[in-house]
């Protein structure tokens, strides 16, 4: 299957806008989530080296380090994203003449369901993450960028939120209502705790930016 995580941007949302189901909303915000992260980490960049933020070098170049292997986790998952969906798309047209047909579709169908849940469920917890290094690097990280790590948790809890709906997209079709009620509970678990604190990061930034501009 093609990697998207190298594709140009122009290519990527071209094949986004086509007729093809690939790729699509789960690869789309782990994407969004990949950006959001190495928009942290630009704000380290600009950090970094400068006198005014040297006792917070220390964290700040953790921070980088950390939004790194997230950026490339986060990337893997645009191309896992796809690859989850390709068996699920084919176990819909298994055969279902006979019990047996009908009984082998159901049970390859519910593996692929677990497996397509989990993807987005992976891009979930990345931008908790994510978002939590967001917050530091507000508190740590250059005020001449603020509007970029403010940015970098809109962009983030926006990848949050489409990536729970990939995951109850998926545990919505589950026999397996156990396993379905343990993802949904992990789904709204990371939403209560990261959609709040990625507005409060929104809110102070967009507040200090206003006040600036006011000249208060």
């Amino acid at each position: 299957m093609k990697s998207y995580r190298t594709s140009d941007i122009e290519s990527y949302v071209r094949e986004l806008a086509s007729e093809e189901p690939i790729p699509g909303g789960g690869a789309t915000s782990a994407l969004a989530g990949a950006l959001a992260v190495a928009l942290c980490k630009m704000v380290g960049h600009f950090t970094v080296g400068k006198k005014k933020y040297a006792d917070n070098e220390k964290d700040v170049l953790r921070i980088m380090e950390e939004a790194e292997k997230l950026q490339d986790e986060l990337l893997t998952l645009v191309d896992k994203d796809p690859e989850a969906f390709e068996p699920l798309a084919k176990a819909y047209s298994m055969p279902k003449n006979t019990p047996e047909e009908i009984a082998e579709r159901e049970r390859v169908m519910e593996e692929c369901l677990h497996n397509a849940a989990q993807v987005p469920i992976d891009v979930m917890d990345c931008c908790a993450q994510a978002l939590d290094l967001i917050e530091e690097m507000l508190n740590k990280g250059s005020e001449m960028l603020i509007s970029d790590t403010g940015s970098a948790a809109t962009i983030c809890k926006a990848a949050l939120e489409a990536a729970a709906l990939n995951v109850v997209a998926n545990t919505m079709y589950m026999k397996d209502k156990d396993y379905a009620r343990g993802l949904n509970t992990d789904v709204a678990r990371f939403l209560a705790d990261y959609q709040e604190k990625a507005d409060k990061i929104f809110d102070k930034t967009y507040g200090i930016l206003l006040r600036k501009g006011l000249g208060r």
